[in-house]
């Protein structure tokens, strides 16, 4: 088959297609033939030689990917061969065909193309199990959410209006704010021009919000837990502006702040599959009725990963960038 495994770390360039044997599924997995893949920011870090895959992950990259299922391992009904499925793993997406323990697959309801289905799995596990279970917004809260246009941020924004939940996001353009507003957002803050932690306080009534949803960190954190309401919760998914941050103690006591954090990667099947299942069963139906929809930014042919990689570090996009793979 072929696969993107580049051998050492580089720019976009070393994302090229080489010959990979076709994986087999071990117990509990699932062999699919894949269809569409999603790109995330993690693989342009793992190319860049910035994030190594877990131990004993495949080299080939890519977490997220979408197609049919043509092979099963021990414990899997044979029946599941020919459906539909878009799964999270933690590495082996980038190829024609690649495994994935079944728990964590997903069927595709004829709501979504398999472009749509890849798009889906990163972001909603990782809004889900950060937002809505560590964070605990529910009905009626206000959150913040940084990256509003990424596709972390834009698939908080639609699972916010699912659940009722308000939205309030930043963004590094006027455009990229009024895009966020289209998308749901209740407000959009452009963080080049506006100080957030004002903004915040002006558009909740100096109250604050009841959690944010960081992927910034560094000086963010600070400022971050400014926006928060008492017992506000503050999620912390990524360190993209760096891996430090000087915060008041005693002010996060006498608020009952609470600070927390994850990373979805290294967390095992078990767990993966867990969260599946409540995907599944809460947010599932609303994707099968055709209410909840990735936002596609761009859709590149596998072979061109390069130029998706490279779109995705100019930061221009608005949602998710895609590969399509043309099975040989």
């Amino acid at each position: 088959m072929n696969a993107i495994d580049p051998q050492e770390p580089g720019g976009p360039e070393v994302l090229k297609l080489v010959e990979r044997l076709v994986p087999t599924p071990e117990a509990g997995e699932v062999l699919v033939r894949v269809a569409a893949i999603g790109v995330n920011r993690p693989e342009v870090m793992q190319r860049k030689g910035m994030y190594p895959p877990p131990p004993g992950a495949s080299s080939i990259l890519g977490m997220e990917f979408s197609g049919t299922i043509v092979a099963v391992g021990d414990g899997v009904d044979a029946e599941q061969i020919g459906q539909p499925v878009c799964a999270l793993v933690t590495a082996g997406a980038y190829a024609e065909y690649a495994v994935a323990p079944f728990g964590q697959c997903l069927p595709v309801p004829q709501a979504l193309t398999m472009v749509e289905a890849a798009a889906i799995p990163e972001t909603l596990f990782t809004v889900w199990t950060n937002l809505f279970e560590r964070a605990y917004a529910t009905e009626g809260d206000t959150v913040l959410v940084h990256g509003g246009t990424s596709g972390i941020g834009t698939m908080a924004i639609a699972l916010c209006n699912l659940f009722d939940v308000g939205v309030i996001v930043t963004a590094g353009s006027d455009e990229k704010c009024a895009r966020a507003l289209d998308l749901g957002a209740d407000h959009a803050i452009n963080y080049r021009t506006d100080d957030f932690v004002e903004r915040v306080r002006a558009i909740t009534g100096g109250a604050g919000v009841q959690a944010v949803l960081d992927m910034v960190g560094g000086d963010y954190l600070p400022r971050n837990l400014q926006c928060l309401a008492d017992d506000g919760r503050h999620v912390s998914i990524a360190v993209q502006g760096g891996m430090t941050a000087t915060i008041p103690i005693f002010e996060i006591m006498r608020r009952r702040l609470t600070l927390t954090g994850s990373t979805l990667r290294p967390r095992d099947t078990q767990f993966k599959t867990l969260v599946a299942e409540e995907l599944a069963a809460t947010v599932w139906p609303h994707v099968e009725a055709g209410r909840l929809k990735p936002v596609i930014d761009k859709v590149f042919p596998f072979a061109a990963a390069a130029a998706a990689h490279e779109r995705m570090e100019a930061g221009d996009h608005v949602g998710k960038i895609v590969l399509e793979v043309v099975a040989a």
